[in-house]
């Protein structure tokens, strides 16, 4: 008879409740694997080239991915995993099987959850997140995002992003000081702001604007023959050489007489004044002179003439003119460019006084300038369309103006403008407009029968002939800039030091200053008493690589 020691009887019990246990129970299939996961947390936005689970519960897929993505996660109690239904039966987790390549595991882990109807909830002062079931009734969660825009203007992108949102609760607020977007969504509208962003905050191209307005002017003229005009066109004749003006009246006092009695009175007698009358008569006028006092005066008269006075010509003249401007301007793509170059002309305005203001002037300006606006927008195919406004203001002549009795000389301009829209394609050149004026004069003036005798006719004939042309014309080149058409231009200016005072401006001598001479300290000039330590702003020297 054997006897066991009661520590083989403890241990044959326990075999035996173990192999009871294993009957009814028996161990649910192990998970096959896990394929291309690590128990570590992996860096945020790695992707994963395979994720695969085959035949694996939903409970331990989720716990892997939380814990590759880094989440501090709990499983929420109230799951429906392992939790009896009404009947009383307890239903375990769902057996998933999915291969995924080029995921991360947030994205993964997203997918999971969306599938089976589950939500991750982040408490914000413990920062555990809970995995539980989704509220079919509850609306969809709202996420913050900012985005840093990189190329647009913010107030431009919002308007365009306003399509993306349909969650009346989303909203995009954009703050300019940053150049930043701050979204309020849903996980689903971010992905379409996010797709919109792609093709709108893109960097906007470039145009350069090449233009060529040529004015030329040219203004020949000739002059031959002799000019009787002065002479015959208005002869002025005179008989005489005196003319009586008018009279002049001179009064003459009378003259006093003293007469002495007899017994020695004496009596002083003042006759009445009188008057006397001259005829004036002015020697070299026309006219003849002729009064009862003296008779003819002058004695002699003449017939008077202009005399001749004849203009000779033999002269040809010209004067040309050409002006050459190229204005050259970059601008981004469906923003106007401006040029404008030339002179501000001063036009004085006066203004009369009243009774009790005085009159004053009052100057402005007008541009005497070549002018050019231009507004590209690229369109397919490397074509440029062009929307050009081009004006040329010039001086003109004077005009006199007469207002309130007073003439005035008012300048007049010379204006031409050309405003039009085409499409060019990029590089190439176009001749946008250009206007031609020829203007021709021809005067003649000659003696009636005098000037059509055969060879002394050309002494009483005067020709003249005088031609205007004008010509603008005004070329256009736009060219899309590209990237590699930008160099970056070397400095080291950001890196320099002050530069330090010359010697030769700050020890000047008692000759060459206008300071007076301190004799209290006889080594110093008069622009160096501090001196200036130019150690200090030396460039230090880089220490040198081992």
């Amino acid at each position: 008879m054997n006897v066991k020691s009661p520590l083989a009887n403890f241990i044959g019990l326990l075999l035996s409740c173990y192999l009871a246990c294993y009957a009814q129970n028996p161990p649910e299939t192990e998970p096959s694997s896990v394929v291309a996961t690590v128990p570590e947390a992996l860096a945020p936005n790695t992707v994963i080239p395979l994720i695969q689970f085959q035949d694996i519960s939903l409970i331990t897929a989720l716990e892997n991915l939380a814990r590759q993505a880094g989440l501090n996660y709990i499983l929420d109690p109230k799951l429906p995993y392992n939790q009896p239904d009404a009947a009383g039966k307890i239903a375990p987790p769902p057996i998933i099987s999915v291969r995924w390549v080029n995921l991360t595991s947030e994205q993964a882990l997203a997918a999971l959850l969306e599938t089976h109807t589950l939500q991750l909830v982040e408490n914000p002062k413990t920062k555990v997140t809970t995995i539980k079931a989704k509220d079919p009734a509850a609306l969809e969660p709202l996420t913050n995002c900012v985005i840093q825009l990189k190329y647009a203007g913010v107030t431009n992108i919002i308007a365009s992003l306003q399509g993306a949102l349909s969650d009346k609760r989303s909203k995009i607020v954009g703050d300019p000081r940053t150049s930043q977007l701050v979204v309020v969504a849903t996980e689903k509208e971010l992905v379409g702001v996010f797709e919109l962003l792609m093709h709108l905050d893109i960097p906007t191209k470039q145009v350069l604007i090449e233009a060529k307005i040529m004015e030329t002017s040219v203004n020949p003229k000739t002059v031959k023959g002799i000019d009787w005009t002065s002479t015959l066109s208005s002869q002025n004749v005179t008989f005489g050489n005196g003319r009586t003006t008018g009279n002049t009246t001179t009064t003459l006092p009378g003259t006093p007489t003293t007469t002495t009695l007899p017994g020695g009175r004496t009596v002083t007698t003042t006759p009445a004044s009188s008057s006397q009358t001259t005829l004036n008569t002015v020697l070299g006028g026309s006219g003849l002179g002729l009064n009862t006092l003296s008779g003819f005066n002058p004695t002699t008269a003449f017939l008077n003439a202009d005399g001749l006075n004849v203009a000779i010509s033999f002269l040809n003249s010209s004067g040309e003119t050409k002006v050459i401007s190229e204005p050259r301007t970059v601008t981004l793509d469906n923003q106007k460019a401006t040029i404008d170059v030339g002179l501000l002309y001063p036009i004085v305005n006066t203004s009369a006084g009243t009774a009790n203001t005085a009159g004053g002037s009052q100057t402005s300006y007008s541009n005497l300038t070549v002018n050019l606006d231009v507004t590209p927008r690229i369109t397919a195919n490397s074509f440029v369309e062009l929307k050009v406004k081009q004006s040329i203001l010039r001086l003109g002549p004077q005009f006199r103006s007469i207002v309130g009795g007073v003439a005035n000389d008012v300048p007049s301009f010379f204006t031409r403008n050309l405003e039009t829209s085409v499409l060019i394609p990029s590089g190439n050149t176009l001749v946008m407009g250009g206007l031609v004026s020829d203007e021709g004069i021809t005067g003649n003036t000659k003696v009636p029968i005098l000037g059509d005798i055969p060879g002394l006719g050309w002494a009483f004939r005067h020709d003249s002939k005088e031609r205007n042309r004008q010509n603008l014309i005004v070329f256009i080149t736009p060219t899309i800039v590209q990237t590699n058409d930008f160099q970056a231009a070397a400095t080291q200016f950001l890196k320099s030091r002050p530069t330090p005072f010359q010697a030769d401006l700050n020890n000047l001598s008692p000759w060459d200053s206008a300071k007076p001479k301190d004799w209290s300290n006889p080594q110093a000039t008069p622009y160096n008493e501090a001196v200036f330590d130019e150690s200090a702003v030396q460039p230090k020297p880089e220490p040198t690589q081992p």
